[in-house]
């Protein structure tokens, strides 16, 4: 049975500083942190893209095994997480490989500046998750489980085969799976959402 990939492309989530600034481990910031990191959001302004591929899954759970239809997971902790869910949607999203090249670029010359990109880089990739997320909860009137992902408790990281295979995640969001099983672009994100009735 054949199962679409759908593609979202997002305007820029509503952002979060003190997200951004939890990311970083600064407890507080001085003038000066808060300047770096303005510096940071401009550099950025307009080059990263929201992107996210999905699919809509029946789900069946026996024991510790996820039956998704297209493949099955091994996982105690997936399958306590999709229990009593009929459908799954599998997704990955990514904030685009912009970041990666700036990260790499200020780890050399400026490594505050790199570590405030990799904390914008985590808030952004969170919050476009989050407002996939929601935007699946209105669309099905669902109760949706905690999103779960791959490295995640019990569920290997092997997971991501299947997952980039299923989704083509390269051809249709440009994001590849390397050797080491890591994403690139490296702010990428894959996982399961369970889907639940609003009556049960």
């Amino acid at each position: 049975m054949n199962f679409p990939v759908l593609i979202r492309t997002y305007d820029a989530p509503e952002l979060c500083e003190s997200e951004i600034l939890r990311y970083a481990g600064c407890k507080s910031a001085d003038e000066s942190t808060l300047s770096l990191l303005h510096e940071c959001l401009n550099e950025l302004n307009g080059k990263l893209c929201y992107k996210v591929c999905f699919m809509k899954l029946p789900c069946t759970v026996d024991g510790d095994t996820a039956d998704l239809s297209a493949f099955k997971v091994r996982s105690k902790a997936l399958a306590r997480n999709l229990s009593k869910c009929k459908n799954v949607i599998l997704f990955a999203a990514t904030v685009g490989v912009h970041l990666d090249r700036l990260i790499a670029r200020y780890g050399h010359i400026a490594p505050s500046k790199a570590l405030l990109m990799q904390a914008i880089g985590a808030e952004r990739i969170e919050a476009l998750c989050d407002i996939f997320c929601e935007d699946i909860k209105n669309e099905e009137h669902c109760v949706l489980r905690p999103r779960f992902s791959p490295g995640y408790g019990d569920l290997a990281l092997d997971v991501q085969k299947d997952i980039f295979a299923l989704l083509e995640c390269h051809k249709r969001i440009g994001v590849a799976l390397n050797k080491s099983l890591l994403m690139s672009p490296s702010k990428s994100v894959t996982a399961f959402i369970g889907i639940r009735s609003t009556e049960e």
